[in-house]
């Protein structure tokens, strides 16, 4: 298990020395008022980690680079994390939801767009080799665990942990003609923000998703790949997403090769410029476990097909309390609603 970090609230970011730094009259801060060079979009870019996966003799020294890599950079490309196989198994069971998707309508995503949602209860490979994925899963624990620690209920001094859980799960098919997406940031889901990060600091606690993308098929520039901004998730977050677009970093992909980032990244798809290639990405994000999830679990899938997969990823799913005691049912563990063979927590209070 990772290191779990103590919440921090959002706006609230520390920085090493442990003072918070707070924007002045909703500026970002300056060297002058910090003491220090902060970030923005006149820094140097980071460098983004592409890592081989098979080339690590261990699991956790993979992990390990992944993480170093999002909190200086705010995203990784991790090549060879799913088989060919996989990927394939994954597009046989969803190639017909893609196939019934109707055009996006809105400006958001352009018409030549087809998304499949509520994966978990499509595609059992996807669940089990994206969604639960030993990596990833690692990834957000370590990012994305919150602790509220010493707090006391009567004569008794407790800590509760609540783990990470799934945000949302999708798949994007983006035909030939599309234009490019608008660049963003995901966590604007959950009003974050915060003010400018001094340079190459980033403090555990200060992010409430990750996003992690396995190509399906090969992810170029010229098809659309996903585009991101190194740096920019210790921006301070009144700027805007920047103009010159050479700064982007290009997330390009053989199939089963993954790239992670960090919500607070401004990212977006491009534009595909090609006469005949479908970009087909398969995407799910994280988040912390006391949040509202983006895509609603519970009635995006249908519980019986909930309930075939391990009760690990149930709980993942969202089908847990985040404790000490969110989400119950009944005031109690909503796992014993839907598995009452499973042993859950007893006396919530």
């Amino acid at each position: 298990m990772t290191a779990r970090p103590t919440s921090i609230p959002n706006g609230n970011a520390e920085d090493e020395g442990g003072q918070a730094q707070m924007a002045v009259n909703g500026t970002r801060p300056t060297k002058e008022a910090t003491g220090q060079q902060v970030m923005g979009p006149d820094s140097p870019l980071p460098k983004v980690a592409d890592l081989d996966s098979r080339s690590y003799a261990s699991q956790e020294a993979l992990v390990q680079d992944i993480n170093e890599s999002l909190r200086s950079a705010g995203g990784c490309v991790i090549r060879h994390l799913l088989s060919r196989e996989t990927v394939n198994e994954i597009e046989r069971e969803v190639r017909p939801y893609l196939d019934a998707a109707q055009p996006w309508k809105g400006d958001f995503w352009p018409p030549e767009t087809r998304k499949v949602m509520g994966l978990m209860g499509k595609s059992e490979q996807f669940a089990l080799n994206v969604v639960g994925n030993p990596v990833w899963q690692k990834v957000g624990e370590h990012f994305l665990t919150s602790v509220l620690a010493d707090y006391w209920v009567g004569d008794e001094k407790q800590e509760s942990v609540s783990a990470p859980q799934l945000n949302n799960t999708v798949i994007f098919s983006i035909g030939p003609g599309a234009k490019a997406q608008v660049l963003h940031r995901d966590d604007l889901i959950h009003h974050t923000y915060h003010p400018a990060a001094a340079a190459a600091t980033h403090t555990l606690g200060r992010d409430n998703g990750i996003g992690f993308f396995v190509a399906g098929k090969k992810s170029t520039r010229q098809n659309g790949a996903t585009r991101f901004v190194p740096g920019s998730h210790l921006w301070d977050y009144s700027l805007p997403p920047p103009k010159d677009e050479n700064r982007a970093f290009y997330a390009e992909l053989e199939p089963g090769d993954g790239f992670m980032v960090l919500s607070g990244c401004y990212h977006a798809a491009s534009a595909n410029h090609t006469s005949d290639q479908e970009r087909l990405l398969y995407s799910t994000f994280t988040t912390r476990g006391y949040l509202r999830q983006e895509e609603n679990q519970y009635l995006a899938n249908d519980v019986d097909r909930i309930r075939r997969l391990p009760v690990w990823l149930q709980r993942f799913a969202g089908y847990s309390l985040s404790r000490p005691f969110l989400g119950w049912v009944d005031m109690g563990d909503p796992m014993r609603v839907i598995n009452p063979e499973v042993q859950s927590q007893g006396d919530l209070f």
